[in-house]
């Protein structure tokens, strides 16, 4: 038995005739169609709720920018920009977004789809309880995924385990589009972002995102990503892809170092080993050429797409 199938249904999963009959007030106040809020997470920008939905009777997830943010232009902007990905992105391996506005008190939220499930993070913690089959094909649904925005012009640059959710019954989640790239009309080899982060460069932890004034997880990076290249494209996040897939297969990240800096020295500089030499276990001849072709320094030495992944790791017994 898995992790997954572990996960029971509670009371409040179940749907009743009850739930589905409940009469629509002739007159609808938008202000109090929320309820019943309970924390999910606080992150340093925004907070993430569970609440209910009075008018269609369901629960979902609520995410609003925080109040000291209200009049913060760059912040504001950050967030309808991921909310509207989010909602333009129409993939079954996307959260759907429901709803955006503004509260009584003036502070942005959107609302999505409350998915139950566990990261891909977490997942890794298990590992041994998964074979390698079971594991391609989580990153075959977010090659799916990225293929899709990368057709409609947004770059994730943020892939990481922490942002893979796997639900209970076969979903693959590519979450948290907050650093995606786009760009303005006319625009075809983009240009400098200029939202930015700044992080410490002490520690490497993978939930740091930024250095210098650069968007992402460090650990996940491309190098272009890190040199800040204005002509970044979707093969930047085919090169954090393959990151996650040495992961999977190895238990490890290609580069591995104590500080930050340290690690974009490696990421730039340093060519990994194969995930085959690191393991006692046979990796498929297939699978290790692939996971080295998505982890070459440049981008033109990188796969084409992600479909080109997805096709290869479909091919792979």
């Amino acid at each position: 038995m898995t992790r997954f199938e572990e996960q029971k249904p509670d009371d409040g999963d179940i749907l009743y005739l009850e739930d589905t009959d409940i009469p629509l007030p002739e007159q609808l106040n938008p202000s109090t169609r929320y309820i019943h809020f309970k924390t999910i997470a606080r992150g340093g920008k925004a907070i993430i709720q569970s609440c209910r939905d009075r008018f269609l009777g369901r629960t979902i997830c609520y995410k609003q920018l925080k109040s000291e943010f209200r009049d913060n232009k760059v912040e504001q902007l950050r967030f309808l920009r991921e909310a509207r990905i989010s909602a333009l992105l129409q993939h079954p391996a996307t959260i759907p977004t429901y709803d955006l506005g503004r509260d009584l008190r003036g502070d942005l939220y959107f609302t999505m789809k409350l998915v139950h499930g566990y990261t891909l993070r977490e997942v890794l913690d298990y590992r041994e309880r998964y074979d390698l089959g079971q594991m391609l094909s989580i990153i075959i649904q977010v090659g799916q995924a990225l293929a899709y925005a990368h057709t409609h012009g947004v770059i994730h640059r943020d892939i990481k385990p922490e942002n893979i959710l796997v639900g209970p019954y076969g979903e693959v989640l590519l979450m948290d589009w907050g650093l995606a790239k786009v760009w303005a009309r006319g625009i075809e080899d983009g240009v400098i972002e200029p939202l930015t982060k700044q992080i410490s460069t002490s520690a490497v932890d993978n939930s740091v995102t930024g250095l210098g004034g650069l968007e992402g997880t460090v650990t996940y990076m491309s190098p272009e990503q890190l040199q800040r290249d204005p002509g970044i494209n979707g093969r930047s996040d085919i090169f954090s892809l393959g990151v996650v897939l040495y992961e999977v297969v190895t238990g490890t990240t290609p580069a591995e170092a104590e500080t930050v800096l340290e690690m974009q020295e490696k990421i730039l500089k340093e060519q990994p080993a194969p995930p085959s030499s690191r393991l006692r276990m046979k990796v498929p001849s297939l699978l290790d050429v692939l996971i080295m072709s998505c982890l070459a320094k440049s981008p033109d030495d990188r796969p084409d797409d992600c479909l080109e992944i997805v096709r290869l790791l479909q091919e792979i017994d």
